[in-house]
């Protein structure tokens, strides 16, 4: 099971009870001023989303580096990443924000994981490929921007998300080592070289 593929498809079931049943937003909205009464709304203001673009920008990201880094780290620990450092990115943005919504903070766990885990991956970041650990600093220094440019853009929760996913992969790279490229293979052994050096050069005394 892919939990990438499970969990974009309760955001996306969530994105459409949303557009149908009143209230249903607002009910599991984080508001930082609900957030001690109501702890559970760190989790599901997760899968909300306030329009289509920011879900389909948030699904398509989930999906890259989701898929990606479950295929470098176990289940669990992939679980871990996720919702852990959505909650963390959720602590943030009560600090920062009245109230909040969306996926983002969870991606930016799993960013901040795979910088640390596989760092020379190639990714396509403001439309140009660069290594993941050259992309998440990229990210952060535009989200540090946006922390002293007010946007409608949930700023100190990606940052807060980015460094958990950071602290997580620095704690469980060893156990998750990059897979060492192969050496070119060589086509002709030693013996097959000399054994054709040898004709070669009995061909000329003829």
């Amino acid at each position: 099971m892919r939990y990438s593929l499970v969990i974009a498809a309760v955001a996306v079931i969530f994105f459409a009870v949303q557009a149908v049943v009143p209230g249903f937003t607002e009910a599991l909205l984080l508001r930082s001023s609900d957030a001690a009464a109501r702890p559970w709304i760190f989790l599901t203001s997760m899968f909300l989303h306030g329009d289509f673009s920011h879900l389909a920008f948030n699904m398509v990201a989930l999906l890259v580096f989701g898929l990606i880094l479950e295929s470098v780290v176990s289940k669990k620990h992939f679980l871990m990443i996720y919702f852990a450092g959505g909650i963390a990115a959720g602590i943030s943005a009560a600090f920062f924000y009245t109230a909040a919504l969306g996926a983002s903070g969870a991606i930016f766990a799993l960013i901040g994981t795979l910088a640390v885990m596989r760092p020379r991956m190639t990714v396509w970041a403001f439309g140009v490929p660069m290594p993941m650990f050259a992309a998440a600093i990229f990210w952060m220094s535009a989200d540090l921007i946006g922390l002293f440019a007010p946007t409608t853009v949930a700023n100190a929760a990606h940052l807060a998300g980015l460094f958990f996913g950071i602290a997580f992969g620095l704690a469980i790279r060893k156990k998750y080592p990059a897979p060492k490229r192969s050496g070119r293979r060589q086509l002709i052994s030693d013996y097959e070289i000399d054994e054709w050096e040898e004709s070669y050069l009995k061909g000329e005394k003829k």
